[in-house]
């Protein structure tokens, strides 16, 4: 449902498919208080980690046609999803979540998930790209100092147009990769899955704030519905070993990086509510007023109905669906914050061109 990269796409289809409820409470040992306490802080973390640097990334790719820093980072342009996308992405996602929910119940999940994982082995290549922005300067210096020395076979081979810093990256990525197919490690998931997440908000792009809270009130629904109203949002998020969730142990303490008791949360539940944070960071920059006072509520806006999710998913002992508590903070936050400043009407008529996003 939405245009954008095909990896990117299916990776994102399937987190909001599966991965919306917040944290795992179906677990067969009582997990300590600190315990607790180190996983919901880490995957709260976690979460805010892609948001924060995927907007202002998203900021760079929507400047110019070029968008040389986006390039740069991930190797693609931004998409842009309109009003449309947004009314038919629940359907969409509503179709793979059943979908899987079928797949698990007539067929044998090793194999299943042997295919998925092998499927997001080939993905790597985004965690490849982030991880050659991220080492670029250090790389950089490297490759100067390796084509001004004596060894010019070694310089001939830095000097073919494939980049090096790309070349050492993707060795990286692949023992990552590796070590996921091999182990199912959920620091190797976790590392996959900031790098879907950070992707996700830096190259989908919102035309505006309407279609935002189209999709947003859309994926509310669907949230509700499939934790709530059924057994198959957490059916799949049990049976899916993907690295589409990031996860934590609540027996880190007691078991080390050996540790299987885990909390979740889906990636659907970080991009979603990212790329409207994303957007209204486009939003305050094309104010040109020097303050970024929608994104920094937004922002807040997600801390709290995190927070408020866990909290209730820990008090009530029960999977939550955390667009329920995400969506009204998110929204309601930064619209209160305009009512108070009188920019209503300009919040919802800026047109994608006012945004800085080009097409």
């Amino acid at each position: 449902a939405v245009t954008c990269p095909e990896p990117l796409s299916d990776a994102l289809n399937a987190s909001a498919g599966n991965g919306s409820e917040a944290q795992n409470a179906t677990v067969r040992f009582t997990a300590t208080p600190e315990g607790t306490a180190l996983a919901y802080g880490s995957l709260l973390f976690m979460a805010l980690l892609p948001i924060f640097f995927g907007a202002l990334r998203s900021v760079r790719c929507s400047k110019s046609k070029v968008t040389r820093g986006c390039e740069l980072f991930s190797g693609e342009m931004p998409e842009t999803i309109t009003s449309r996308d947004a009314a038919r992405f629940p359907i969409i996602a509503s179709c793979t979540l059943f979908g899987l929910y079928l797949f698990f119940k007539l067929f044998s999940q090793e194999y299943i998930n042997l295919l998925l994982s092998l499927y997001f082995f080939v993905l790597e290549s985004l965690l490849c790209r982030i991880l050659s922005a991220r080492l670029d300067p250090d790389v950089e210096r490297l490759r100067h100092h390796l084509t001004n020395s004596n060894n010019v076979v070694f310089a001939e081979i830095l000097n073919y147009e494939f980049d090096t810093k790309s070349l050492i990256c993707l060795v990286l990525s692949s023992v990552v990769g590796v070590w996921y197919l091999l182990k199912k490690h959920w620091i190797a998931n976790n590392l996959f899955g900031l790098a879907f997440a950070l992707n996700g908000v830096e190259l989908l792009h919102l035309n505006n704030v309407s279609t935002g809270c189209i999709l947003l009130g859309g994926l509310f629904v669907y949230d509700v519905f499939w934790v709530f109203g059924t057994n198959v949002m957490v059916t799949v998020a049990k049976s899916f070993e993907a690295p589409i969730k990031l996860v934590f142990p609540q027996d880190l303490l007691e078991k080390g990086l050996g540790a299987s008791n885990f909390a979740m949360l889906g990636l659907g539940d970080i991009v979603i509510p990212g790329i409207f944070i994303a957007l209204l960071l486009r939003f305050d920059v094309s104010l040109k007023k020097n303050t970024r006072t929608y994104f920094y509520s937004s922002f807040v806006a997600y801390i709290f109905g995190l927070v408020l999710t866990i909290f209730i998913m820990h008090t009530f002992k029960h999977a939550q669906p955390a667009l329920l508590y995400l969506v009204p903070a998110c929204v309601g936050f930064p619209v209160l914050v305009a009512l108070l400043k009188g920019e209503v009407t300009e919040m919802f008529s800026q047109s994608k061109e006012g945004l800085g996003i080009v097409i």
